[in-house]
C-alpha cells in the first residue's frame, strides 16, 4: 500500500519566492517512479502559487472551513479549497487545538464537510505529557473519545469514508526531537485502527505518525507496515531533510 508523507509547512515561508523554490525541492526530491504520495501544505496564502509549481506532489491546506462561504471572517471554505486545486486538508492540529481553542466540535463539523466535498482528511489526534504520564490506559481512553467525537455522526453522512487518513501525533514529541518509539508509536497506531474499524466498520484506516520525524530516524519508523505514512513538521523546511525522507519513504 502507498504510503502518505504529509509536509506541513505551519507558518512558513515568509515570501512567495521561498514557498515556490521549497516546493520546487519537494518536487525534485520525488523520483519518477512514485514510491509514495507526496503532500505539500503551505500557509493559506501560497496556497494558489505552490499549486502551480508542482506537479508530482498533492496540494494540503493546513486547515479548512465547513461553510461554502458567508460572513465567516478570516476563514477559507471547503468550496474554495476546491478551486485552488486542493486534495488533502489536515484537520484539528495539535496547534490548533492547543493554541486556538479549537474544539471536537468544530473538528467533527470540519472533518464532515472536507469528507462530504470529496478532499481527503487528514485528521489530527494525540495526547499531552500529562495524560502520556498516567500510562497506556489513560492515553487508550483520551484517543478513543477523540476519535468520537472527532467522527460524530460520520456513519450516517454520504461521503468517501476511505478518504480518512488519521495521523497520530503524541503531542509531547511535537517539536522535541525526541519522537515517540517506532514500537509504541505501532502499538496506538493499532489501537486506532481497532477503534475506527470497529465502530466505522472501515476495513483499514491508514494511520500516519506524526511527531519529530526527520531523514535520520524515520527509517526506524519504515520497519512497521502498520504506518501508512509521516505528517512532517519542522524537518519539511529543511532541503536535506525533505530529501532523505521521500528518497527513504518506499
Amino acid at each position: 500500500m502507498k504510503k502518505i508523507i504529509a509536509f506541513n509547512w505551519k507558518s512558513n515561508p515568509v515570501t512567495v519566492k521561498a514557498a515556490i523554490k521549497l516546493a520546487k525541492t519537494v518536487e525534485n526530491a520525488i523520483p519518477q517512479k512514485k514510491y509514495s504520495e507526496v503532500v505539500i501544505a503551505p500557509p493559506f496564502v501560497f496556497l494558489e502559487d505552490v499549486g502551480k509549481a508542482i506537479k508530482k506532489a498533492k496540494l494540503g491546506s493546513q486547515d479548512i472551513f465547513w461553510k461554502n462561504n458567508g460572513p465567516y471572517t478570516g476563514e477559507i471554505s471547503w468550496h474554495q479549497e476546491k478551486n485552488l486545486k486542493v486534495k488533502y486538508a489536515i484537520v484539528g492540529h495539535s496547534e490548533r487545538r492547543q493554541i486556538l481553542g479549537e474544539t471536537d466540535g468544530m473538528i467533527n463539523k470540519k472533518v464532515l464537510a472536507a469528507l462530504k466535498s470529496g478532499l481527503k482528511v487528514i485528521l489530527c489526534i494525540g495526547e499531552n505529557l500529562t495524560i502520556r504520564k498516567r500510562g497506556k490506559k489513560a492515553v487508550e481512553n483520551f484517543i478513543k473519545s477523540q476519535l468520537q467525537k472527532d467522527l460524530k455522526n460520520i456513519e450516517n453522512c454520504k461521503l468517501k469514508i476511505e478518504n480518512l487518513i488519521i495521523a497520530y501525533e503524541p503531542i509531547w514529541a511535537i517539536g522535541s526531537k525526541h519522537p515517540d518509539t517506532p514500537k509504541d508509536a505501532v502499538e496506538m497506531i493499532n489501537f486506532i485502527k481497532k477503534v475506527v474499524s470497529g465502530k466505522y466498520k472501515v476495513e483499514s484506516v491508514k494511520t500516519l505518525y506524526g511527531g519529530s520525524v526527520n531523514g535520520k530516524n524515520i527509517k526506524n519508523f519504515l520497519k512497521y507496515k502498520e504506518i501508512g505514512g509521516f505528517l512532517v513538521g519542522g524537518a519539511s523546511l529543511k532541503p536535506k531533510e525533505i530529501k532523505n525522507i521521500i528518497q527513504n519513504t518506499k
